[in-house]
């Protein structure tokens, strides 16, 4: 198993009554909920524990993307992995991943991503995604290109990286007449690419797809979708014909380890119960802006969201029943994650330890506890040339 550091930076003092007043707290939440003293803190406070991880023997660091929300502070990741590229010595660095559709100009990504492989000697994973729906009203993007564009936007980046310029590239969305990289990616032909996603069926076939392979990460899903949608990227490579590796499955969740169970769940209970229903929280019309998904994958997203029947808001016992959420013991943990992975077949774990509202002590020592008593029962060895992050 490859193990990587997740963060989403939140605004991590937020006022949880906003919901009081406002539907979520992505987009609608007007910024001066947002203390810049504070956030001047936080962002330093979350490199130092992505550093931490670094130090303690996490495979790969990962930052992503989201705007105009509390829920996460990288509305530029490449800021953040740049900070991290000089800093760093032995992890890899994930952008998990940049939101192509919502971009006039997909070249800057090709740029930003060369630059930071070059700084860190090949050491950068590349990640792509469409954008959370809400990230469309945001940007004024229009959700019905989606695909489209996303599609679009990867093949001119991937041309930029493995074709000698001066090149014309004419798209439909985008229009060049020279593309010619200056830097080069370091690693050649290009960085491996991490597609995350919650299910899109567009996204599986396209991602196992013979002319990419890509690894695909199943994020905050329960359980049961992580291994159905695992199920769905091995079944449609074998019709492709070829057997997809375990290394090209990743599952991204909350990880909380303390030195009980007991003590687990009474220090996680606060902060994964206000990030899955505080922070993460919106209405539908947000997540599902019209024309964002095909009305399959729309019908199946709809299904997972009304499987919380209750009238009340899911709880941290709910979370870790529902396998959305890991809690325990460092045995606990592990004894978890091993039938998990031997029951789907998952090789690329992407855990999330600063959770929500979580002070600093509480990550820092559940970081340390994961690593420590059970990364190296589960570990192997993931090198620059281990299969999780081979190109195809």
């Amino acid at each position: 198993m490859k193990f990587c550091l997740f963060h989403l930076m939140p605004y991590a003092p937020l006022d949880l009554t906003f919901d009081e007043k406002y539907p979520s707290s992505w987009m609608a939440l007007p910024n001066s909920y947002y203390d810049p003293k504070q956030g001047h803190l936080l962002y330093n406070r979350y490199l130092d524990e992505l550093e931490l991880g670094d130090q303690l023997g996490f495979d790969v660091l990962c930052v992503n993307e989201h705007h105009q929300t509390a829920y996460g502070l990288m509305a530029t990741p490449g800021v953040l992995a740049g900070a991290l590229s000089r800093r760093t010595k032995r992890a890899r660095i994930a952008v998990l991943g940049r939101a192509l559709p919502l971009l006039n100009n997909p070249l800057s990504v090709a740029e930003e991503y060369a630059i930071l492989d070059n700084i860190t000697g090949g050491r950068l994973v590349a990640g792509f995604v469409r954008g959370i729906g809400v990230e469309y009203h945001s940007t004024g993007a229009n959700p019905a290109k989606s695909h489209e564009r996303f599609h679009e936007a990867h093949d001119l980046i991937l041309q930029a990286w493995t074709r000698t310029g001066p090149f014309p590239f004419e798209g439909k969305h985008y229009h060049f007449q020279y593309v010619n990289l200056w830097p080069r990616p370091y690693q050649q032909p290009h960085p491996p690419i991490w597609i995350p996603s919650q299910g899109s069926a567009e996204t599986i076939d396209w991602a196992s797809h013979p002319d990419r392979k890509y690894t695909y990460l199943q994020t905050f899903s329960p359980v049961a979708q992580v291994k159905r949608f695992h199920t769905q990227y091995r079944e449609t490579a074998e019709r492709y014909g070829y057997e997809a590796s375990p290394d090209k499955l990743g599952w991204a969740l909350p990880i909380y380890v303390s030195d009980t169970d007991e003590s687990a769940r009474r220090e996680a209970k606060p902060h994964i119960e206000a990030m899955f229903n505080k922070f993460l929280r919106m209405p539908l019309e947000f997540l599902l802006p019209p024309g964002y998904t095909s009305v399959s994958s729309m019908k199946k997203l709809r299904a997972a969201k009304a499987s919380f029947t209750s009238d009340q808001p899911p709880d941290c016992d709910e979370f870790i029943r529902r396998g959305m959420f890991i809690c325990g013991s460092p045995d606990t943990v592990r004894q978890t994650l091993e039938h998990h992975q031997k029951d789907i077949g998952f090789n690329v774990l992407v855990a999330m330890m600063q959770i929500g509202s979580m002070p600093s002590e509480l990550t820092r020592r559940s970081m340390s506890l994961l690593a420590e008593k059970v990364m190296p029962k589960l570990r192997e060895p993931a090198g620059l040339d281990s299969p999780a992050f081979a190109v195809a």
